[in-house]
């Protein structure tokens, strides 16, 4: 089970420890408040394992201890939950480099955890289940880079689904609604990054969009995630039904209104969803460049 510092990860760890499983937990770092909170909170037979998802020795090395703790059993079940984003932007605005970043983690890193496992996944006839997101199906404004990486990692997930069925193996995806987890709600964290961000642009973007523009947009996402949802049990169940039931489904989808915009997206036309995804989620104010009293300036 992957990122457990926090939010559905740290969660579905202590609700399988309740339950009497032999849960491998992943944490960034093992002194996290996550981390010490699962070592108090659950039996000895959780194991706490440092992991960091973009360095190919750290999940090497948490292969090598779950191989050689589950030769005997074989491994029944794999939760990839770990999940990386901190930029709030247009994509011609989200550096190239935080495109990298999410696909490292949320898509390189998941795969080369699930690729490792697969034998002792497939040896006990096993189940994979995947939090994904419903920014990796459809293009929400300003979520550019955390929804390419997840459209990917939803993708790679559906393919082993039907490549994996003769193995006898299950596999599905968790596709949440707006829950609080980790650094999503926490409004320091996202200035800190909108800071950065603005350092970073080039003169001509910062002069073609407007300071005021991308100040506006963390607004209305801080704004948003005040409304995310505390109680993350809907997740966990899902992730629980996923790994246990003798017929799991494809697709999970934990969380309020994911039913209207999935209808919205499906089977009405894209201009639809487009204006209901900027009327839920972030509206954008026009560009500084497209904006009547800029024209007005340049003119004078």
């Amino acid at each position: 089970l992957s990122g457990c510092d926090s939010g559905f990860g740290q969660a579905t760890a202590r609700h399988l420890d309740i339950m009497g499983f032999r849960v491998f937990a992943s944490v960034l770092d093992l002194q996290s408040p996550g981390a010490q909170e699962l070592r108090q909170s659950c039996s000895s037979r959780l194991t706490l394992l440092q992991m960091d998802l973009t360095k190919t020795e750290d999940i090497q090395r948490v292969l090598q201890h779950i191989q050689a703790h589950t030769n005997s059993t074989g491994l029944w079940g794999l939760v990839n939950n770990a999940g990386f984003n901190d930029t709030i932007a247009d994509a011609e605005l989200s550096p190239l480099g935080k495109f990298r970043t999410c696909m490292e983690v949320n898509f390189f890193g998941s795969l080369e955890l699930t690729k490792g496992l697969l034998p002792l996944l497939r040896s006990a006839g096993g189940r994979i289940v995947t939090v994904s997101s419903p920014a990796g199906d459809m293009p929400f404004p300003c979520l550019a880079a955390y929804g390419a990486s997840k459209a990917a990692l939803s993708l790679v997930m559906d393919t082993f689904r039907s490549e994996l069925q003769p193995w006898g193996i299950k596999v599905s995806l968790i596709l949440p609604g707006y829950y609080k987890t980790g650094t999503t709600c926490d409004p320091a964290f996202w200035n800190l990054h909108k800071q950065q961000l603005l350092a970073s642009l080039p003169q001509e973007l910062l002069q073609a969009y407007g300071e005021d523009y991308v100040e506006e947009i963390n607004q209305q996402f801080i704004q948003f995630m005040k409304v995310a949802v505390e109680d993350l049990s809907a997740v966990v169940n899902s992730i629980t039904e996923g790994l246990l039931a003798a017929n799991p489904a494809v697709r999970y989808y934990p969380g309020q209104g994911l039913g209207i915009m999935y209808f919205i997206h499906r089977y009405l036309p894209y201009f639809v969803r487009d204006l209901f995804l900027k009327g839920f989620f972030i509206n954008p104010k026009l560009p500084r460049a497209l904006r009547r009293e800029h024209h007005k300036d340049v003119k004078k």
